[in-house]
């Protein structure tokens, strides 16, 4: 059973949650500016700021999936699909610059707090928000659960803060209704603590995706499963994998009978490339062929590992 789709439902799927982000992203802007007019709460003004961080996150995303489903050119044999984790890296430089700012808001409101007015509006907008919010984020895990992909992926990790952020601010206004004045500066230090907790933990995935990290180690063993169900591979060795963009790079030795000739050997290592493709379409395989004898004198030798 195939993992994921197929190429074209892959750009249709990837392009339709670039540009619903973009837009939730703009309405909430729109209607967030309107609360905090209103109101006058930190906590908002705090919410309103990521609302235009999400927009210029949204675009960089859009730029980075169109740019990372270009096919393989001349220049870039292997494709464009290291752009995604570069976008990556920046979503985690807007989240922590967000983070940077929420802070010195909040600390500044619970330094001096200011009593709020038209409270139940704002609460009824950051509800709105909220909803639209997570409305956007399931669209978005049905999307990463289809392509794997890290930019959605890291985009729909923001929005999960941004519901959280949404709760936060609800809270905040509610007690301030109550007379706790400094429950809005101390919600938003709150905030800004978790979303520069999260910029971390989405620059540091990047970062492990531009140093050509491993996949999983389900999707290696569903490699070697496959290719040891072939008739004729008697072994595998040197397995090494990456993934940029939704391009898996597969490559590995095969152990193989040594009286096989030339072309029987050749036929077993393209049933295992076809295999591994009928997995994983995207999947770019490199297959070695070693003689068996050959991997017994590297394992004594001590080179084989």
């Amino acid at each position: 059973m195939r993992d994921r789709v197929a190429d074209n439902n892959y750009v249709k799927l990837v392009h339709s949650a670039s540009l619903m982000a973009t837009l939730v992203a703009l309405l909430l802007l729109i209607i967030k500016s309107a609360a905090y007019w209103l109101t006058g709460a930190v906590s908002i003004l705090a919410s309103q700021v990521d609302s235009l961080m999400d927009i210029g996150m949204s675009l960089v995303n859009v730029f980075a999936v169109r740019y990372a489903l270009r096919p393989p050119d001349n220049e870039h044999r292997f494709g464009h699909g290291k752009v995604e984790p570069i976008a990556g890296l920046v979503q985690a430089g807007f989240i922590g610059g967000t983070g940077i700012i929420l802070f010195y808001t909040g600390v500044g409101s619970l330094w001096s707090p200011k009593p709020l007015t038209s409270t139940s509006v704002g609460i009824i907008v950051m509800i709105i928000s909220t909803v639209a919010t997570a409305l956007l984020v399931g669209y978005q895990m049905y999307v990463v659960k289809k392509t794997n992909n890290q930019v959605i992926h890291a985009d729909s990790l923001h929005y999960c803060i941004d519901i959280l952020m949404n709760l936060a601010v609800i809270v905040a206004l509610v007690l301030d209704r109550w007379g706790w004045s400094w429950a809005d500066g101390a919600f938003t230090i709150a905030i800004a603590a978790y979303v520069l907790h999260s910029a971390w933990r989405i620059g540091f995935d990047a970062f492990q995706h531009l140093l050509d990290r491993e996949l999983d180690d389900s999707t290696k063993a569903a490699i070697r499963e496959i290719a040891l169900g072939v008739d004729g591979v008697a072994g595998l060795h040197d397995m090494r994998t990456r993934q940029a963009g939704q391009i898996k790079f597969i490559q590995f030795h095969i152990e193989l009978a040594d009286d096989l000739s030339l072309i029987n050997a050749h036929s077993i290592s393209m049933q295992v490339e076809h295999k591994l493709q009928a997995r994983w379409p995207e999947a770019d395989v490199i297959i070695h062929l070693d003689p068996l004898s050959i991997v017994e004198q590297e394992v004594k030798s001590g080179y084989h590992f």
